[in-house]
């Protein structure tokens, strides 16, 4: 017989076996992520909220990376320059320099 060990719950103050505790947190951060994306494709773009998740999860994996003390490869270097690159690219970040780099300053005029 498997003796299972309760774990008390800080906040609710219920006793439950770690792994169910785990297994409800899961549940609720998958739907609080899964409702704030439901949200954010009503305001944004579809491309926009692709970036932003893939985004999310560039910055889960690097936290994964350190939290569990995993090396980082050149594979894993050479995937973030290919997000930023991306991410850059989307927004336009070279072109908005280019622009306003180019442009004269306007002064105001008041007659």
């Amino acid at each position: 017989m498997v003796v299972t060990k309760l774990y008390q719950v800080p906040v609710v103050g219920v006793a439950m076996p770690i792994m169910w505790f785990y297994l409800l947190t899961n549940v609720i951060t998958q739907y609080v992520c899964i409702w704030g994306v439901l949200i954010l494709t009503t305001e944004c773009t579809s491309l926009a909220v692709t970036l932003i998740v893939t985004l999310r999860k560039f910055v889960s994996l690097i936290i994964s990376i350190l939290y569990f003390q995993n090396p980082f490869t050149v594979c894993h270097w050479l995937d973030t320059l290919f997000v930023f690159i991306g991410t850059l690219m989307y927004k336009e970040v070279w072109n908005n320099l280019g622009i306003t780099r180019s442009q004269p300053q306007k002064e105001d005029k008041k007659n």
